[in-house]
């Protein structure tokens, strides 16, 4: 298939909201994600929380546009999107490349006077421990293969060829750019709490990779584990969601 859909440009797309929110939830998604798969979140965050999700170009009705280049520009440009909205607290929550996209994110927003009020990241390493895979360099049936058996696929649309040719290149660049990604080394710690989750049967994240996000910060940092492998944020969000709302209730967000 060809990139011939037309574009919507915008990053951040609203799922749910109010008029004068008294936060802004804004969701990152993994590799080969969209805006989409935290549409089933709406009904689970409460009335005073405006949720928003992140669309990457190249990615569903941004299908005519090339993928982004770096993290850092993802970030860029979510980040501009979100500083010319009205004023909000501001929690961030990315899956897999989404966490480390929503740090960046956080790290651009600090660096123009609007720190996040939470840093919330699942289903990854820390940014110093991110990064130096070689799955992006795998043959086309590999990486769908490898991709599948993540559970990344739902089953019954693995064995489409044509889905198969049109998600694959916009899967290996945002591989790429998770495993190539590299934190910057002088990067002045975030002052917001950050929240790490991961599930025990991820192959890919483990507790460990999960604690380094206690780095990022110079305030509490905490996690938390379920049972389950990469995508189960996605299959049976209710805990999570739960969980991301009680920390922010915690924190002085209105109900």
């Amino acid at each position: 298939m060809s990139r011939t859909r037309r574009s919507d440009r915008r990053w951040v797309r609203t799922l749910t909201g109010v008029d004068e929110p008294t936060t802004r939830l804004v969701c990152f998604p993994h590799s080969g994600g969209t805006a989409a798969v935290y549409r089933p979140w709406s009904p689970l965050v409460p009335a005073g929380v405006t949720l928003h999700a992140v669309q990457y170009p190249g990615h569903a009705d941004r299908l005519a546009e090339e993928p982004a280049g770096s993290i850092a520009e993802m970030a860029t440009q979510v980040a501009a999107e979100l500083l010319r909205m009205p004023p909000a607290r501001c929690a961030l929550i990315g899956h897999s490349l989404g966490a480390l996209v929503a740090y960046e994110t956080a790290r651009v927003l600090r660096d123009n006077g609007s720190p996040v009020h939470h840093l919330f990241v699942s289903g990854a390493a820390g940014p110093r421990l991110a990064g130096g895979g070689t799955i992006h360099q795998l043959g086309d049936e590999e990486l769908w293969s490898a991709i599948v058996k993540l559970g990344g696929i739902e089953p019954e649309l693995a064995d489409q060829p044509e889905l198969r040719d049109l998600l694959l290149p916009v899967l290996r660049s945002d591989i790429t750019l998770h495993e190539t990604y590299r934190p910057a080394p002088d990067a002045d710690p975030l002052d917001c709490p950050v929240r790490g989750y991961y599930n025990t049967e991820d192959p890919l994240v483990d507790a460990d990779q999960v604690a380094a996000w206690a780095a990022v910060n110079e305030r509490e940092f905490s996690m938390r584990a379920w049972p389950g492998g990469h995508f189960r944020l996605h299959t049976h969000p209710e805990e999570l969601v739960a969980d991301v709302v009680a920390t922010l209730l915690g924190s002085g967000v209105r109900r």
